[in-house]
Protein backbone atom coordinates (compact mmCIF):
# COMPACT_ATOMS: atom_id res chain seq x y z
CA UNK A 1 0.00 0.00 0.00
CA UNK A 2 2.88 2.41 0.77
CA UNK A 3 4.97 1.53 -1.91
CA UNK A 4 1.97 2.05 -4.51
CA UNK A 5 1.21 5.77 -2.55
CA UNK A 6 4.21 6.81 -3.75
CA UNK A 7 4.43 5.14 -7.18
CA UNK A 8 0.53 6.96 -7.70
CA UNK A 9 1.57 10.48 -6.39
CA UNK A 10 4.75 10.38 -8.49
CA UNK A 11 2.79 9.18 -11.73
CA UNK A 12 0.71 12.15 -11.06
CA UNK A 13 3.27 15.13 -11.02
CA UNK A 14 5.04 13.71 -13.81
CA UNK A 15 2.52 12.49 -16.34
CA UNK A 16 1.24 16.35 -17.16
CA UNK A 17 -0.79 16.53 -20.41
CA UNK A 18 1.83 18.07 -23.33
CA UNK A 19 -1.08 20.15 -24.69
CA UNK A 20 -3.62 22.06 -22.84
CA UNK A 21 -5.06 25.46 -22.31
CA UNK A 22 -3.01 27.90 -20.87
CA UNK A 23 -4.28 29.33 -17.91
CA UNK A 24 -2.32 33.10 -16.21
CA UNK A 25 -1.34 33.21 -13.11
CA UNK A 26 -3.41 34.49 -10.47
CA UNK A 27 -2.09 35.41 -7.13
CA UNK A 28 -4.52 36.12 -3.70
CA UNK A 29 -5.65 34.33 -0.90
CA UNK A 30 -7.02 30.51 -1.37
CA UNK A 31 -8.63 27.92 0.72
CA UNK A 32 -8.54 24.21 0.26
CA UNK A 33 -9.86 21.16 1.97
CA UNK A 34 -8.69 17.62 1.00
CA UNK A 35 -9.57 13.80 1.58
CA UNK A 36 -7.25 10.91 1.15
CA UNK A 37 -5.44 8.02 2.43
CA UNK A 38 -2.47 7.35 4.81
CA UNK A 39 -0.35 5.05 5.19
CA UNK A 40 2.15 4.78 8.15
CA UNK A 41 5.12 2.99 8.89
CA UNK A 42 5.67 0.70 11.00
CA UNK A 43 6.69 1.92 14.59
CA UNK A 44 8.13 0.70 17.63
CA UNK A 45 6.44 1.54 21.17
CA UNK A 46 8.87 1.24 23.93
CA UNK A 47 7.67 0.61 27.28
CA UNK A 48 9.31 1.99 30.23
CA UNK A 49 8.07 0.49 34.10
CA UNK A 50 9.49 2.51 37.04
CA UNK A 51 8.02 -0.15 39.06
CA UNK A 52 10.39 -3.25 38.11
CA UNK A 53 12.76 -0.73 35.96
CA UNK A 54 12.86 -2.44 32.81
CA UNK A 55 12.32 -1.63 29.01
CA UNK A 56 10.28 -3.56 26.99
CA UNK A 57 9.72 -2.98 23.12
CA UNK A 58 6.68 -3.73 20.90
CA UNK A 59 6.64 -3.58 16.54
CA UNK A 60 3.81 -2.70 15.37
CA UNK A 61 2.11 -1.93 12.05
CA UNK A 62 -0.68 -0.13 11.63
CA UNK A 63 -3.14 -0.32 8.58
CA UNK A 64 -4.07 2.59 5.93
CA UNK A 65 -6.45 4.78 7.23
CA UNK A 66 -8.26 8.53 6.54
CA UNK A 67 -6.39 11.66 5.92
CA UNK A 68 -8.73 14.60 5.56
CA UNK A 69 -8.03 18.40 6.01
CA UNK A 70 -8.23 22.08 5.39
CA UNK A 71 -5.54 24.87 4.31
CA UNK A 72 -5.56 28.36 3.66
CA UNK A 73 -3.22 30.94 2.78
CA UNK A 74 -1.44 33.49 0.12
CA UNK A 75 -0.20 32.68 -3.49
CA UNK A 76 2.43 34.93 -4.42
CA UNK A 77 2.53 33.83 -7.89
CA UNK A 78 5.49 31.19 -8.12
CA UNK A 79 5.40 30.54 -4.08
CA UNK A 80 2.53 29.74 -1.47
CA UNK A 81 2.60 29.80 2.32
CA UNK A 82 -0.06 28.49 4.36
CA UNK A 83 -1.62 26.93 7.51
CA UNK A 84 -2.67 23.48 7.45
CA UNK A 85 -5.07 21.88 9.89
CA UNK A 86 -4.95 18.29 9.14
CA UNK A 87 -6.50 15.11 10.74
CA UNK A 88 -4.87 11.14 10.35
CA UNK A 89 -6.20 7.86 11.94
CA UNK A 90 -5.16 4.34 11.60
CA UNK A 91 -6.33 1.20 12.86
CA UNK A 92 -3.24 -1.13 15.06
CA UNK A 93 -3.05 -4.37 12.93
CA UNK A 94 -0.53 -6.19 14.67
CA UNK A 95 1.69 -5.81 17.88
CA UNK A 96 4.96 -8.23 18.25
CA UNK A 97 6.64 -8.17 21.22
CA UNK A 98 10.46 -8.24 19.95
CA UNK A 99 11.96 -9.37 22.98
CA UNK A 100 10.66 -13.02 22.17
CA UNK A 101 9.18 -11.98 18.36
CA UNK A 102 5.75 -12.97 19.81
CA UNK A 103 2.41 -11.95 18.08
CA UNK A 104 -0.16 -10.70 20.40
CA UNK A 105 -3.43 -12.30 18.62
CA UNK A 106 -7.05 -10.16 18.61
CA UNK A 107 -5.49 -6.95 18.91
CA UNK A 108 -7.31 -3.82 19.55
CA UNK A 109 -6.42 -0.33 19.12
CA UNK A 110 -5.56 2.74 17.04
CA UNK A 111 -3.12 6.27 16.99
CA UNK A 112 -4.24 9.29 15.07
CA UNK A 113 -2.44 12.63 14.91
CA UNK A 114 -4.05 16.11 14.63
CA UNK A 115 -1.53 18.43 12.83
CA UNK A 116 -1.27 21.95 12.60
CA UNK A 117 1.47 23.23 10.22
CA UNK A 118 3.20 25.95 8.39
CA UNK A 119 3.78 25.34 4.81
CA UNK A 120 5.36 26.65 1.20
CA UNK A 121 5.14 25.33 -2.01
CA UNK A 122 6.81 26.48 -5.30
CA UNK A 123 4.65 26.19 -8.44
CA UNK A 124 6.23 25.26 -11.06
CA UNK A 125 4.04 27.76 -13.86
CA UNK A 126 3.57 26.93 -17.68
CA UNK A 127 1.81 26.84 -20.45
CA UNK A 128 -0.96 24.83 -19.48
CA UNK A 129 -4.24 24.06 -16.94
CA UNK A 130 -1.76 21.51 -15.04
CA UNK A 131 0.88 22.56 -12.47
CA UNK A 132 3.07 20.91 -10.58
CA UNK A 133 4.34 21.80 -7.33
CA UNK A 134 6.87 20.55 -4.05
CA UNK A 135 7.43 22.13 -1.11
CA UNK A 136 7.11 21.07 2.63
CA UNK A 137 6.81 22.42 5.85
CA UNK A 138 6.88 21.96 10.02
CA UNK A 139 4.33 22.76 12.69
CA UNK A 140 3.41 20.51 15.67
CA UNK A 141 1.44 17.51 15.76
CA UNK A 142 -1.01 16.18 18.94
CA UNK A 143 -0.42 12.08 18.64
CA UNK A 144 -3.02 9.75 20.02
CA UNK A 145 -3.14 6.34 21.34
CA UNK A 146 -6.55 4.55 22.40
CA UNK A 147 -6.18 1.68 25.29
CA UNK A 148 -4.90 -0.79 23.39
CA UNK A 149 -5.31 -4.70 24.10
CA UNK A 150 -4.16 -8.12 22.52
CA UNK A 151 -4.32 -11.78 23.83
CA UNK A 152 -1.34 -13.07 25.43
CA UNK A 153 -1.09 -17.28 24.81
CA UNK A 154 2.46 -17.87 25.99
CA UNK A 155 2.78 -20.10 28.68
CA UNK A 156 -0.48 -22.62 27.74
CA UNK A 157 -3.01 -19.68 29.27
CA UNK A 158 -4.92 -17.05 27.71
CA UNK A 159 -5.10 -13.74 29.10
CA UNK A 160 -6.28 -10.56 27.63
CA UNK A 161 -4.31 -7.73 28.32
CA UNK A 162 -4.40 -4.24 28.26
CA UNK A 163 -0.93 -3.38 26.57
CA UNK A 164 -1.18 0.58 26.40
CA UNK A 165 -3.54 3.26 28.31
CA UNK A 166 -5.35 5.88 26.57
CA UNK A 167 -3.37 8.91 26.10
CA UNK A 168 -2.08 11.64 23.85
CA UNK A 169 0.89 14.01 23.73
CA UNK A 170 2.09 16.83 21.40
CA UNK A 171 5.42 17.17 19.66
CA UNK A 172 7.27 18.93 16.51
CA UNK A 173 6.30 17.56 13.29
CA UNK A 174 7.22 18.11 9.37
CA UNK A 175 6.12 16.99 6.02
CA UNK A 176 7.43 16.93 2.93
CA UNK A 177 5.84 16.33 -0.94
CA UNK A 178 4.44 17.34 -3.74
CA UNK A 179 1.50 17.13 -6.59
CA UNK A 180 0.19 18.70 -9.14
CA UNK A 181 -3.05 21.90 -9.61
CA UNK A 182 -5.49 21.24 -12.01
CA UNK A 183 -7.27 24.46 -12.77
CA UNK A 184 -10.87 24.12 -13.61
CA UNK A 185 -11.52 28.18 -14.34
CA UNK A 186 -10.17 30.91 -12.40
CA UNK A 187 -11.45 30.63 -9.34
CA UNK A 188 -11.63 26.53 -8.59
CA UNK A 189 -8.70 24.19 -8.90
CA UNK A 190 -8.28 20.59 -8.41
CA UNK A 191 -5.35 19.13 -6.39
CA UNK A 192 -3.38 15.80 -6.09
CA UNK A 193 -1.23 15.67 -3.41
CA UNK A 194 1.46 13.62 -1.67
CA UNK A 195 3.14 14.60 1.36
CA UNK A 196 5.94 12.30 3.95
CA UNK A 197 4.80 13.61 7.26
CA UNK A 198 6.75 12.85 10.51
CA UNK A 199 7.12 13.42 14.26
CA UNK A 200 9.43 13.57 16.86
CA UNK A 201 8.89 10.85 19.70
CA UNK A 202 5.51 11.33 21.66
CA UNK A 203 5.55 10.31 25.52
CA UNK A 204 2.39 9.12 26.94
CA UNK A 205 0.91 8.43 30.71
CA UNK A 206 4.12 10.22 31.63
CA UNK A 207 2.13 10.33 35.21
CA UNK A 208 1.83 6.46 35.84
CA UNK A 209 3.88 3.69 36.32
CA UNK A 210 4.12 2.53 32.55
CA UNK A 211 5.41 4.56 29.87
CA UNK A 212 4.85 4.94 26.82
CA UNK A 213 6.92 6.55 24.10
CA UNK A 214 6.28 5.83 19.74
CA UNK A 215 7.25 8.36 17.00
CA UNK A 216 4.40 8.10 14.02
CA UNK A 217 5.80 8.39 10.48
CA UNK A 218 3.34 8.23 7.00
CA UNK A 219 3.13 8.04 3.38
CA UNK A 220 0.27 10.22 2.11
CA UNK A 221 -2.30 10.89 -0.59
CA UNK A 222 -4.91 13.12 -1.00
CA UNK A 223 -7.60 14.51 -3.38
CA UNK A 224 -8.68 18.07 -2.67
CA UNK A 225 -10.53 21.63 -4.17
CA UNK A 226 -8.71 24.76 -4.00
CA UNK A 227 -10.52 28.03 -4.38
CA UNK A 228 -9.15 31.26 -4.79
CA UNK A 229 -10.31 34.75 -3.97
Amino acid sequence: MKARLILIATLVIFMIPAVCLAEPIRTGGYMSAFVGATAPNDTTVTTDDFITNKTSRDRIELDPGVNIGMSGGYDFGYLRMEGELSYKHSEISDIVDQSDSFHFRNVDGNTAALAVMFNSFVDLHNDSIVTPYFGGGAGFATLYISDTFGTDTRGGAVNRKKLYEFDFDSVFAYQVGGGVEIAVNRVLSLDLGYRYFGTTTAKFNKDLDLTNKFRLESHNAAVGFRFKF
